[in-house]
This record gives structure tokens, C-alpha cells and sequence, in this order.
């Protein structure tokens, strides 16, 4: 039996993981089980805007890949986590992917790059397949291919590319809101309508502004 983590950005996390062959498999070493659950918990944490439990998770998740000694799967679980970075708008270096970055594929090397939003024509070529044509689209295109995408947490991420990379049309906007709403993500959810109410002030749409901050208000409540 073999396991390594896809880099889909697909929900959960926890997805990632494929395992190949079946039947007479032996049972699942714990490394496996444990990594596989704290990503999910993980990402679950994050969308919900619960920091303190997401670093938890993840470390354990972390924990357990690092075990086999193998970079590439610490490598793909990091770039993992940037990918939920970027689906909220908390664009970062991805510190985690550029500590392990001499032993990266050049795969992983231009998924890092598409998500800083810097992949070359060269690096689309190397994405997973939803988020290819938003990487080799011009901006009309790239809005196209977002909208084109089915997965809530891959619409989100390509949405943060192109924000990220100054490309991103008020349509995608309007569909990165959707998408977070519908999955009731309330970190990713908050940052998005925060861009649309800091545009519609910007275009002088006072009244939109305002139905977006209450929106906003509403989406923040705690129980």
C-alpha cells in the first residue's frame, strides 16, 4: 500500500491522502490515521476561524508525516495549509514549504509559486488540473476558469490567486463570497465580503457598502 497527498485543495484536507491498492492490505500504520484525521480537524478549525485549534491540528498532523522521514509528504501538507491561507486571504510566505524548499518536486515548486501568484506559462502546466486554466488564462479567462470550477475550497483558492496577483473581477469576488457562504466558512467568508465592502466604498456605492457591513456583522456574530 502506498499514501501521498495530492495537492487538490480539495475539502476536507483530510482528501488528500489517496491510498492505492485494496484487498489484503495490512492495516493502516498510525502515522497515517493520525495525520489524516488532524488535517481534516485542521482545516475544519481554520475556515471557522479558530486559530489556536488549527496550529494544534495541524502540528500533529505535521508530527506524524515528519515521522516517515519523508520531505515530500511535510512538503505537500504545508503547501496544504498556504492553499487555506490563501482561500481566506491571509497571504503569506508560506514559511513552512520555504524551509523544505531545496527537497520540493518541481511540481510542489510551482504550486508555491502559483500560490503567491507568480506561476509562470512553464508552472501551469505542473498545477492540478482545476487550477491550470486559471494560470494560463489572461484576466477575462481566469475569471471564467474560477467561476468553471465545482470545489468550494479550489474555487476559493484560485479566487485568492488572482486577488493576490491584482486579477480578480467583481464576478469572482461575487463567487468566492458564494462559495464561503454555502459552506458556511466564516474566515474565508469575512475577508471576502471585507474586499467587496472596501470596493463598493471605492466606487462611491455608499448603500451597497453599507448592506455589505451588515452582512459582515451578521456572518461575525459568536454564540
Amino acid at each position: 500500500m502506498r499514501i501521498t497527498l495530492r495537492l487538490s485543495t480539495g475539502a476536507p484536507l483530510a482528501a488528500a491522502f489517496l491510498l492505492a491498492g485494496c484487498g489484503n492490505n495490512p492495516p493502516l500504520p498510525d502515522w497515517q490515521m493520525n495525520a489524516h484525521s488532524a488535517l481534516d480537524r485542521a482545516q475544519a478549525a481554520y475556515m471557522e476561524g479558530n486559530a489556536k485549534v488549527e496550529v494544534a491540528e495541524f502540528s500533529r498532523a505535521r508530527a506524524s508525516l515528519a515521522s516517515t522521514g519523508q520531505p515530500g509528504l511535510v512538503i505537500r501538507a504545508e503547501l496544504l495549509r498556504c492553499a487555506g491561507h490563501v482561500a481566506a486571504l491571509a497571504f503569506d510566505d508560506c514559511p513552512g514549504f520555504e524551509q523544505l524548499r531545496q527537497d520540493a518536486s518541481p511540481a510542489d515548486r510551482a504550486y508555491a509559486a502559483y500560490l503567491a501568484g507568480r506561476a509562470t506559462a512553464q508552472d501551469a502546466a505542473l498545477l492540478p488540473p482545476q487550477h491550470q486554466p486559471v494560470a494560463a488564462a489572461n484576466e477575462a479567462g481566469a475569471a471564467a476558469a474560477v467561476q468553471a470550477i465545482a470545489d468550494p475550497l479550489s474555487k476559493l483558492v484560485a479566487s485568492g490567486v488572482l486577488l493576490r496577483a491584482g486579477r480578480a473581477s467583481p464576478p469572482v469576488l461575487a463567487g468566492a463570497v458564494e462559495a464561503a457562504s454555502a459552506q458556511g466558512w466564516r474566515r474565508p467568508l469575512l475577508a471576502w465580503l471585507g474586499v467587496q465592502a472596501q470596493r463598493a466604498e471605492q466606487a462611491g456605492d455608499a448603500q451597497e457598502a453599507q448592506r455589505i457591513r451588515r452582512r459582515i456583522a451578521l456572518a461575525a456574530e459568536q454564540p
